[in-house]
Parts: C-alpha cells; structure tokens; sequence
C-alpha cells in the first residue's frame, strides 16, 4: 500500500505567491509574503541572475532580488559591490545613497559593524580611486563571482506556472482513476462537471442496461446532485458506484480493489449531501451508514435510527442532519455530529414510505402507506397539516418529492391511476392519470420529475413508463420498462437520462 504524499504549508503558500508574480499581482504577492512570513525566494532564471552579477548588471540585479528574503550578510556583500563600483564610475551622489538609505546598510551594518560600514563612507570621500586598496589584493572580477555564487545558493528555480500545472495533473489523475466526469469540461472551483444545457425531453429508448441478479437486486438507486454518479443499494447489502455512460462499475480505487460500502442486510434507500461529496444508506435492520464516496469511507453509522427498516433518507441543506422515515410509523432527524437522534415526528398509523426536507428546511413533509401527507414543523415536531390527494385516505402513498421550480409543490405518487402536484396545504394544482384501471394494473408505483419540472415521469403496474408534460397536461409517450414490477426511478439531476429498477435485477437507463 502507497503511502500518502507530505505536503509542507509553506509550499502551497510559495505556489500561490508564484502565481501572483507571474501575474503581475504585485501587491497581492507583497502582501502574502508579509502576512505569512514565507518568502518565494525564485528567479525564472538563476544562470541570468549569475551572469548580470558577474558582468556588473546591479540594475538587473536588484530587480530580480527585490522580492526576495535573502540573509542580510550576503546582502550587505552585494550592496558593497555596488557602492564601490559606484564610486569607481564616479557615482557618488547613488552610492551616498545606497549607503545611507537601504535597510542592509544603513541600519544594520551601521549599528552592528560600524567599523566596516565607516570604511565604506571613507571610500566615498576619496579623491581617488585604487582597486588594489579598495579589493585588499584581490579584483573586482573575483569579488562579482564570490557574491554571484552566495547569492546562487539562496535562490531556487521553480518551473512557470507550476500552481497550474500541477492542479492540470491533479486532474489528469482523477481523469484516470475514473473520479472525473466524461469529457473535457469541469469546474475546478466547485469541484464538478458544469450543468449542462439540456432541453428536457421525455427518453425513448433504452441506453444501457445493468445486470445485478435476481438475488442481488437493487432496492433503491439515486444520482448525486452533482451528476457524477449512479448509486445503488441492493438487497444483498451492497452499495455501488456506476458510471452510467458505460454501464460498468466507476473506476474508484477501492471498488477497483473488490472493496465495497456495505450493510448487513437489504439497503433500502440512499441519499447524498448537496455537494454530492458524501451519502446516507439506510437498510432493513434499522441502521444508517454515513459514507464519503471518493474513500468508500464509513464516517458515521446509527446503529438504531429506527426499530424496523429505514424506508428513506435525506440530508439536511447544511449536511448536518439526516432525515429518515420508517417501518415503525416515525419520522426522525439525527444529528451528524453527536450520532444523536434529535427528533421524531409521531403520527402516522402505518409505513413512511418517504420524508423530505420542505419549506427550506423549515418543515418536513412525510407520506405512509396510511394514506395520508403529513407536514411537520422541523423545531416542534408539531404536525401543522394532514391530508390525502384526492381524500382518498385508503391509498397508500408510496412517495413525494419537490417539484425544481417551486419547492413550495410536492410530486405525489399514491397507489392509484393519477400523480398529482399539490402545495402544502393539501391542495391539488394537477393531477395525472395513467387512462388504465385497477384491474388493468394501471396504478402507479413510482415516480420522477425532469431536472426543469417539464416532465412527469410515472411506471405503473403494468411496467410501462407514462410521460406527462406539465405544460400541455396531457399523456405525451408510453413506453415499456420492464418485464417484472418496477421498485423505483430516478432521473439524472441535468441530463435527459432516466434509470428504472425492477426485482428481475436489472436497472436499465433510459434517454430520449
């Protein structure tokens, strides 16, 4: 096993400073370097930097040192130099100045080696100028090469643009190990693949399709929000990351190494934190597991969320609470931090088949299969409304979810021919029907909204898929999904790209 790369603080500080150099950012660059007392200590080039001292280029030369922290000893050597040199082109006024005005000089050395910084105010006032006496023997050549060498062992040569070319490595890695979505567009800022500009459009044909087994089918399956995965939970207990233009596994290092997020019994549904970095698994015995995506990583596990299965989980806006409903009639909130749990919400008669966050978080809007929406206050537990599309309080609810244009609205798919849209008052805004009857197997099981709210997608009984358009109101395609009973959909959050699940073991994705 690798072990991990060190990386030292002051090396990330020195390629940000590089990049404000190179950028003519000068300020900035100063600024940095005095608040962290980390200097850059670079030239682009230090054979340049040699050659000008050897050659006398001083102009040249305190450019290229002006943003360096150099030893003051080895910068009184240079300063020297160039007040004799000075002197020697007859230059007194600028050498005067050196002398007296530079921190090196005119502070240091004056206070801490008066004898020798009086030596150098005499060669000022000399009426001539001897290189024996003022070299002690040697030559000005032999003292430019003594300086240019000190000095050379201070610096460092760091290649350009080193900041960008490592981040376009970093990303050429993660491109590798499969981490990173198809194609060549990302966003390095935010850490993902940018939305595509999508017409939505209702799918027609199926793309790919991924085959677990009978056995091993999967119970619940969800795209992160930002678009880079497909994950399924299977009632096997095993939790996987697809790559859904393939078909196949993601290519995550411990996947490729057959090591898997897990449970110990059927998982029954997933969620993922906004940012899409980490997911919440919930199975049949009760438990939750809270895993990072890119590690396979457990960070957190409730052992005892709920008494019986855990139907649905939800991450709170801020990704510090989790929402979870259940077999034992409760809807409950856990706290990340203290793996407490910090609320339940009693009420309901029989199965939460889901809960979600509504009223930006304000509420939570649960459906059972006792046929009833419940709205919540989030602080309370207070239950504010309770209601059942159609008043048919007899039908089990199998799931709601939040409209994209307006989180205010609820998609709501209850055991019959019709999905409905409502508010959270219990008013339905539109319904949908599927034309079939009860006896046809026309009642829907699951449903799905498109990434703009265009489209209502609704798999019945009769594993066929209805689209809806919520602009026309009508029934717009039918198509078949599945040869067995469809568990569950869900579309990709910016793509016309739709998955179904059913219990022969099949998930297949669909698209226009």
């Amino acid at each position: 096993m690798s072990l991990p790369i060190e990386i030292e603080g002051g090396d990330v500080i020195r390629l940000i400073a590089q990049f404000l150099k190179e950028n003519n950012l000068n300020n900035t660059f100063l600024a940095l370097q005095k608040e962290t007392q980390i200097s850059l200590n670079t030239v682009e080039n230090v054979d340049n930097l040699v050659s000008d001292i050897k050659n006398g280029h001083w102009d040249s030369v305190l450019n290229n040192i002006s943003t360096l922290k150099l030893p003051v000893n080895k910068l009184i050597d240079l300063y020297e130099q160039i007040i004799i040199e000075l002197v020697e082109m007859k230059e007194i006024d600028v050498a005067r100045t050196i002398l007296n005005k530079t921190g090196p000089m005119g502070v240091v050395l004056r206070q801490e080696n008066s004898e020798r910084w009086h030596r150098i105010d005499q060669i000022l006032t000399r009426s001539s100028f001897d290189p024996r006496e003022i070299y002690l023997g040697g030559s000005k050549e032999k003292r430019r090469e003594e300086i240019a060498d000190a000095l050379s062992r201070e610096v460092t040569v760091v290649p350009p643009a080193r900041l960008l070319t490592l981040l376009g490595q970093a990303l050429k890695y993660q491109q590798l190990q499969g981490q990173l979505p198809t194609g060549s567009s990302y966003d390095l800022f935010r850490g993902k693949a940018p939305e595509q500009k999508e017409e939505d459009f209702y799918p027609r044909r199926q793309d790919k399709v991924i085959t677990f087994g009978e056995k091993s089918h999967p119970e619940c399956a969800v795209f992160s929000p930002d678009g880079q995965y497909l994950v399924t939970g299977s009632v096997d207990g095993f939790i996987e990351v697809w790559d859904f233009y393939t078909g196949k596994l993601k290519h995550l290092k411990y996947q490729d190494e057959d090591k898997f997020m897990m449970h110990d019994g059927p998982v029954l549904c997933l969620g993922f934190t906004k940012d899409g970095e980490h997911l919440v698994s919930g199975d049949q015995k009760g438990k939750i597991k809270v895993w990072q995506i890119k590690t396979g990583n457990c960070l957190r596990k409730f052992a005892q969320a709920h008494t019986q299965g855990v139907t649905c989980c939800k991450f709170s806006r801020d990704g510090f609470k989790i929402l979870t409903g259940s077999y034992d009639h409760t809807v409950r909130v856990h706290g990340l931090k203290s793996g407490n749990t910090l609320k339940v919400f009693k009420g309901h008669s029989s199965y939460v088949n889901d809960a979600i966050w509504v009223a930006n978080g304000s509420q939570v809007a649960s459906c059972s299969s006792d046929g009833t929406i419940k709205i919540w206050d989030a602080k309370t537990t207070e239950c504010v409304h309770t209601f059942s599309p159609g008043n048919s309080m007899d039908i089990a609810i199998n799931s709601i979810r939040t409209m994209p244009r307006n989180q205010e609205q609820l998609l709501v798919c209850n055991r019959s021919n019709t999905v409905y849209i409502m508010n959270l008052q219990g008013g339905v805004l539109k319904s949908f029907k599927s034309g079939k009857k009860r006896e046809d197997r026309g009642d829907f099981l699951c449903c799905t909204v498109s990434p703009k709210g265009e489209w209502i997608y609704g798999v019945a009984e009769d594993h066929e898929m209805y689209c809806f358009s919520m602009n026309t109101g009508q029934l717009e395609h039918v198509m078949k999904v599945s040869e067995r009973e469809v568990i569950g959909t869900d579309h990709h959050p910016h793509s016309n790209l739709i998955c179904t699940y059913s219990d022969d073991g099949k998930l297949l994705l669909w698209k226009p």
